[in-house]
């Protein structure tokens, strides 16, 4: 089951996640189960990123893992304004973007990280595929 969340921020339409969301974790070999979705601003996310994670910048996503085994679960909380002004930079729809960062929190329950080039190009390598699929 999948929980959105809008906090001072129009809504985008997500009715699609789910069904998506549920592909990705199955060729993941992964059982989805509960996650939620927290959409907000900024400033919102920037104030989690401080007194959860003692990062004081900017992000688009923070990606909370409460998985067991291959039972998915967690919190995926994200910057409709970061994504926005990433969209521009990267010269790609809103709805693009933000599909991106969505699938990229998800593969992050998965277990694929980003902190190395490798684990990044695999990243990017998962989130273009399944992009693919929408």
């Amino acid at each position: 089951m999948i929980d959105i969340q809008v906090l001072e921020v129009d809504a985008p339409n997500l009715d699609y996640v789910e069904g998506w969301f549920q592909k990705v974790s199955e060729e993941e070999g992964k059982n989805l189960a509960e996650l939620s979705i927290v959409l907000g601003t900024d400033d919102w996310l920037l104030d989690q990123n401080i007194q959860f994670l003692n990062h004081d910048f900017y992000t688009d996503i923070i990606t909370f893992d409460y998985c067991v085994q291959d039972i998915l679960s967690g919190d995926l909380l994200i910057s409709l304004e970061r994504v926005e002004e990433n969209a521009i930079e990267y010269n790609v729809s809103r709805e693009t973007e933000l599909n991106r960062v969505l699938v990229h929190g998800l593969l992050h329950l998965c277990g694929y990280g980003d902190k190395t080039a490798k684990e990044i190009e695999i990243m990017r390598k998962k989130e273009d595929y399944y992009l693919a699929l929408l």
